[in-house]
């Protein structure tokens, strides 16, 4: 006879879900699954915009706990994140996983268009506003438009030439 009780099982099997790759949990909205249900409902508020976690300093609003913990790093300037290589610290893990492209040489972001690669999507986003034709970036001086902030800026360093 198994010592075990119901929720020490059902925690077990909630575990090997993790080993075994079984993700026995849907979204209703955009089918992606999940092998544990708290990460389901976590998941489901991208569609709800529901933030019910809210920072006791600013009062700023976020879906999970996760991401309110990084925020707080903000108010105490707390870097708890720190690369293995060159000891940089970074108050977000995902800054920190980010910063090590530089050291890989990783640039996992790919245009589909022209193939070039980027370390970070924000980066891949902004290049393919030039296959858009898209020129979002405006001097306030003589209105010429950029693709590119940097370019906005180098032509303001410039004196608007």
């Amino acid at each position: 006879m198994c010592n075990k009780t119901f929720s020490e099982i059902c925690s077990l099997n909630v575990h090997q879900c993790i080993h075994t790759g079984e993700c026995p949990y849907r979204c209703d909205v955009c089918n992606r699954t999940f092998s544990k249900k708290y990460s389901l409902k976590s998941h489901q508020r991208v569609h709800t915009g529901e933030h019910p976690y809210r920072c006791d300093v600013c009062n700023k609003a976020f879906s999970n706990t996760s991401r309110l913990k990084v925020h707080h790093c903000v108010h105490t300037g707390e870097h708890p994140y720190r690369c293995d290589v060159c000891n940089k610290t970074f108050n977000a893990p995902n800054k920190q996983k980010i910063h090590q492209h530089v050291h890989t040489g990783e640039r996992p972001y790919r245009c589909d268009v022209c193939n070039k690669t980027f370390r970070r999507t924000s980066n891949l986003k902004a290049h393919l506003s030039v296959h858009a034709g898209e020129r979002p970036y405006c001097c306030g001086v003589c209105s010429k438009t950029f693709s590119h902030k940097n370019d906005l800026k180098r032509h303001i360093m410039s004196n608007c030439n």
